[in-house]
């Protein structure tokens, strides 16, 4: 059926009927058990029965993907965005012990060229296989004349469940805890209006410019790299149970927007403060350089970016190790960067040490 009218005014609901069938493949990719039906629908079934839950609690998040996606319109390059969509949406839901069962994407643009819906919606589904949820449905808006030519925006909503005796809260953490962290793969996806800025300031800089640090790719590239996804290390290390058959992890914090100062203080109980230690872990290069380029202040680091730590992960003292071990087994990269102390009136509730002794100019 051709609707004439409706394209003439500049929406080609045929080509976004086109675009369905071109996503099926990507989305069969992330079945799971709990799925009870394929897109194109009004609404997606899902079956939390289906998923073995005895006593379910449902856990939602929802994110987009910020200024990140100016960097993958200019370069050309569609096929990771969508992966960070997903993690932003993810590596919150299992900050409380979830794990994702679904998602659904919102992609809306000026006009649709499916070869770009179709790379973004790929991403997406490659998220949603490394986090192991489905992609069960979504929404695709063309709207001319909101949107300049070749912009796009991207944004998702994810929803898992956990047993209620097994959510974390952090209001077990308590004076002498461990603070775990692991390694990020990049700027993930916050401060990118801040990268922007400082690269879009410098006239002999442009994303096509190679990296100062890493020969194999440009500085595009580098700054593409997708957010780390963690939820499969994470749901791994939390069978690690106590003696009350309680997870062993107190607390977890994803280091989004605000960086250690903003996120960390979320979970802590009241009189309890977060001591990091910047020593225990080397600035990236990556972040080194941002640093330097716009001459970047060690507490306005740690105020913006995630400075290489992208998850933290609160324990006592005595399950530190056999947590450690788990997250090695599942790949990941962690330290041991900080521990949990009593506040003091009037005193911050993150301490960073050696901030301006290791991040300085």
């Amino acid at each position: 059926m051709k609707h004439n009218a409706y394209k003439e005014a500049g929406v080609d609901v045929d080509k976004a009927a086109e675009l369905i069938t071109r996503i099926k493949p990507h989305t069969t990719r992330t079945n799971r058990s709990g799925v009870m039906s394929g897109i194109g629908g009004f609404g997606a079934l899902f079956d939390l029965k289906a998923t073995g839950y005895k006593d379910p609690v449902i856990v939602s998040a929802t994110d987009g993907v910020g200024t990140k996606i100016k960097i993958a319109i200019e370069m050309d390059r569609h096929d990771t965005i969508g992966i960070d969509a997903v993690a932003m949406c993810v590596n919150d839901l299992i900050v409380q012990g979830a794990e994702p069962l679904f998602f659904l994407d919102y992609f809306a643009t000026g006009k649709l060229v499916n070869d770009v819906a179709e790379a973004v919606i790929g991403g997406v589904a490659e998220g949603c296989v490394q986090a192991g949820c489905a992609l069960i449905g979504g929404e695709t808006a063309e709207m001319p004349g909101l949107y300049l030519p070749g912009d796009y925006d991207l944004a998702g909503f994810s929803v898992g469940a956990v047993e209620r005796d097994q959510i974390i809260t952090g209001e077990d953490i308590s004076e002498g805890d461990v603070i775990l962290g692991l390694s990020s793969n990049g700027v993930h996806s916050n401060g990118f209006s801040l990268v922007r800025h400082l690269i879009k300031t410098k006239e002999d800089l442009t994303f096509e410019s190679p990296s100062p640090f890493d020969n194999a790719m440009n500085l595009g590239e580098l700054l593409l790299m997708p957010t780390r996804i963690y939820v499969k290390a994470v749901l791994e290390a939390l069978k690690i149970k106590g003696k009350d058959n309680k997870p062993t992890i107190k607390g977890m914090v994803h280091i989004t927007g605000g960086g250690f100062d903003e996120n960390i203080p979320r979970i802590l109980p009241d009189n309890c403060k977060a001591e990091i230690d910047t020593n225990t872990w080397e600035l990236p290069a990556l972040f080194r350089w941002l640093r330097d380029l716009g001459n970047i202040s060690p507490e306005d680091m740690a105020g913006t970016f995630n400075c290489g730590i992208g998850y933290m992960v609160v324990c006592s003292a005595e399950h530190a190790d056999a947590l450690i071990k788990s997250f090695e087994k599942s790949g990941e990269s962690i330290f041991k960067i900080g521990h949990i102390s009593a506040q003091k009136a009037d005193e911050k509730r993150v301490i960073m040490h050696d901030i301006e002794k290791n991040w300085s100019l």
